[in-house]
Parts: structure tokens; sequence; C-alpha cells
């Protein structure tokens, strides 16, 4: 019997690939349902896709014909009371933290694109998925690629996790160019497609620190057990060190319909029609993130090391300062300093409950819009 998946965030980058995943494996995959934030026209099309498939449009706003579900009750809904056995959410920024918890209510294994859900609320959905069996399987491709190692080699082997990174739009920049970058030239991301925050986020590393939180999270390992590695051509996705010293990875296209079949397929590898690897002519590369063109990187660990409160932080006031950069409010570099300004603050070692989560989230985005403010262009 198929598979049956519920796709968050369908119209985004993680969700289109998602439908493509299910479309190409009809014999393992039924799409039971689907949403979208605000496109409805996307929305729209995908369901001629997919036209047993329930419609739901996650903004608030009136009822529309032939979408049956409506704003954050309707997406709980969908979660809830579709039979479904899989919700891939691929919906982007702290938004996905509600449909990673109503997944996991609901009893279905969470395919997690959404690394801000892990950041601002791991003790949460890590407690919702031991009392109701349900896994929570990485999608992001890094992460994806530690699941998968850890997983088949035994996570007691393993002395390091490496995180490669693609080091973004301005990884060779000249760094006394980066004060005056555009949005757009942030937005163009040299290897993946994704949407235009996390490519932003790419280009600062602001992502790639967020990953480090995540990681810890997921796999248990403290911060100085976590390298990242600037690897250009986003072959190898991630590696792990066992205890003899030597490295694993995983290699493959970067085309992130791979960690995504993965997912859905867990604990079975499947064919898979995408990013297959050759190795002729194969050349890779890796070097050393440089501190002074990626502060955010460093940042991100010592908020991982302060503690539940300081990732919260890290989390929302990187998303105030990317807005206010696409603005025109800040500079590029504002981004770091926007960040760095909030993490002054004094934020609690433990955050347990959604109700102090949303309260350091809403206070962090208070002091960035406050440093915001303060730095003006």
């Amino acid at each position: 019997m198929p598979k049956r998946v519920i796709v968050i965030g369908a119209t985004g980058s993680i969700g289109r690939q998602a439908l493509d995943v299910v479309e190409s494996h009809k014999e393992l995959f039924e799409l039971a349902g689907m949403s979208a934030h605000r496109d409805e026209e996307g929305l729209r099309l995908a369901a001629r896709r997919f036209p047993g498939a329930r419609l739901c449009l996650s903004s608030e706003g009136e009822a529309i014909p032939g979408i049956g579900l409506r704003g954050a009750a309707g997406l709980a809904d969908l979660i809830a009371s579709i039979e479904a056995d899989i919700v891939v959410n691929g919906a982007s920024g702290s938004g996905g933290l509600a449909p990673s918890l109503a997944a996991l209510r609901a009893g279905k294994d969470l395919a997690l694109a959404n690394k801000e859900s892990v950041v601002m609320a791991w003790p949460i959905l890590e407690a919702l998925s031991r009392e109701r069996e349900a896994r929570i399987l990485p999608v992001d491709s890094e992460h994806a690629a530690l699941f998968q190692l850890t997983e088949r080699l035994g996570r007691g082997v393993i002395d390091e996790l490496v995180i490669t990174a693609s080091g973004g739009a301005f990884r060779d920049r000249p760094l006394e160019e980066l004060d005056s970058v555009r949005p757009d030239e942030a937005a163009a991301h040299p290897n993946w497609s994704m949407g235009r925050k996390i490519t932003i986020d790419s280009a600062t590393m602001a992502n790639k620190g967020l990953e480090v939180i995540e990681a810890s999270r997921l796999f248990g390992f403290p911060p100085e057990k976590i390298r990242v590695a600037i690897h250009p051509q986003s072959i190898v996705h991630s590696l792990v060190r066992t205890r003899d010293a030597s490295l694993f990875a995983q290699l493959s296209q970067p085309d992130m319909r791979v960690p995504i079949q993965n997912a859905l397929t867990w604990p079975v590898l499947a064919p898979c029609s995408f990013g297959r690897l050759e190795l002729d002519g194969l050349s890779l590369d890796f070097r050393a993130p440089a501190p002074e063109r990626y502060p955010l990187l460093g940042l991100a660990y010592g908020a991982l090391r302060a503690g539940e409160g300081a990732a919260i932080a890290y989390n929302a006031s990187d998303e105030v300062a990317v807005a206010a950069f696409e603005a025109g409010l800040i500079r590029y570099t504002g981004i770091a300093k926007v960040v760095a300004l909030v993490l002054e603050n004094d934020w609690p070692s433990r955050a347990r409950e959604l109700e102090s989560i949303f309260d350091i989230d809403s206070r962090a985005r208070e002091a960035a819009d406050a440093a915001v403010r303060e730095l003006g262009c």
C-alpha cells in the first residue's frame, strides 16, 4: 500500500521538489494533502497534478472556493484529520514550528526541512516524538546525510560531525565589497535553488549556524564536536569522523529530491532518478570558513553554548535583520551586527514551554528592531 504523504509549503522550493518525488514513485506514495501559505495560484496548479489531495491556504482570510481549509486552524485540521503516514514540513522560518508540532501530536512521522523548529523547540519535539512514537527525519541535505551516516554506522563509533557549506554567493568576494552588496546579489545561490531568505542566510552563513545548532540537538553532539567546512561544489553533503580518525561521507549531486525521497522511504533505500553522481573528472575542494567573512557562524556557536534562549534569539534576530536588509534599512554587513547586539542581552539557558519560547522570540524581535533603527544604512 502506498505511503500517504502531506506536504506543508507545497509551492515553495522544498514543497515543489517533494511533489516531484511523490509523482516519480506513484507505486510508493500517495499525496493525501498539501498546503501553501499565500500562493493560491501555485496551490491550484499543484492540485491539478494531485486531484485527490485536500488543500489548505494557511494565511488568514475568507474561505476560498475549491480550497477546503483556511488559516492556522485549517492547517492544523489538515494535518490532524487526514489519514497519512508522514508530513513533509517545507515551511520557512519560525512559522514552520506549528505544523511540526501538529504532525507529531497526530502521531505522524515528520520529514523536517524547517530547521527553525529544532532551533526553537527541540525539547518539545523530542518529547512528542517519543510519546507518539513518530520519527523525526531530517530533510536538509546536510542533516539528511548525517542521519544516514549515523544510523547506518552507529552513533557510538562517531567522534565528530562535519557539515559542509557552499560558502554562498560571496564566498570569493573581497571583504571590502560586502558592505555594498545588494539583496538580489545575496539571493543568488551558486549551487542550489532555494527560497530567497534561506539563500541570503547561506551567503551570511546564518543558515549554517542554524544547522550547527540543529545538528547538536538532533544527534546529541556538543559544539566542539561539530565542524563546518566550505565545499564549493556541494557534492559532499556531510561527513562523520569515526573513533579511528577515518572520515565517511555522503555524496550526490546538489538535488534536494534525494534527501526528500530518503526521508519518505526510510529505512528503505528506493531507486532514485535524481542526483546521480559520476566520479569521472570530479574534483572536490574544502577549506575552513573565515570568521571575518562569516561572523554569524561564530555567533551561532556562541548561542548554542549559551543555551536554548540564546538559540531562539539568534534565529529571531536573523529573521528581522534579513527582512531589514531586503527593505534597504541596513547594509548586508548589518545583518550580523543586529544579531550580535541582540545576543548581548541575557537569555534563559532553558526554554521548555511554548509560552516561554514565544516570549523569547517576541523579545528578541523587539531587540532586533531596535538594533536596526540604531544601525540604519
